[in-house]
């Protein structure tokens, strides 16, 4: 079993930053891919980014290709989501997940593993 904890959402203006962290506990963090998912109020859960456990190989939705970037330090079990740029459509609860197979995949159903999410808020 693996706990995730999300941290760093808030309340930002338009083109403001905020740095997301997930925080992972349990079983090893190692050889599992992580995933960052976001979900607006009556939308359902959409891709954000993904990583694989080396960090050599990500993934990002076209919405946020350019602005948000993923990264990971296994010797913190930790993931990262630095979003730069931030628009009022970025505004959701950001979710992390864990992927087991270690595969980068933009769906949720292949994530085992899931935070509680953080919200982010963007103003205009």
């Amino acid at each position: 079993q693996v706990q995730l904890v999300e941290s760093g959402g808030g309340l930002v203006q338009a083109g403001g930053s905020l740095r997301l962290s997930c925080a992972a506990s349990g079983r090893t963090f190692s050889n599992y891919a992580m995933g960052w998912f976001r979900q607006a109020p009556g939308k359902e859960r959409s891709f954000v980014a993904a990583i694989v456990w080396s960090g050599g190989s990500t993934y990002y939705a076209y919405s946020v290709k350019g602005r948000f970037t993923i990264s990971r330090d296994n010797a913190k079990n930790t993931v990262y989501l630095q979003m730069n740029s931030l628009k009022p459509e970025d505004t959701a609860v950001y979710f992390c997940a864990a992927d087991r197979t270690d595969d980068i995949s933009i769906r949720v159903l292949d994530y085992d593993y899931w935070g509680q999410g953080t919200q982010v808020t963007v103003s205009s």
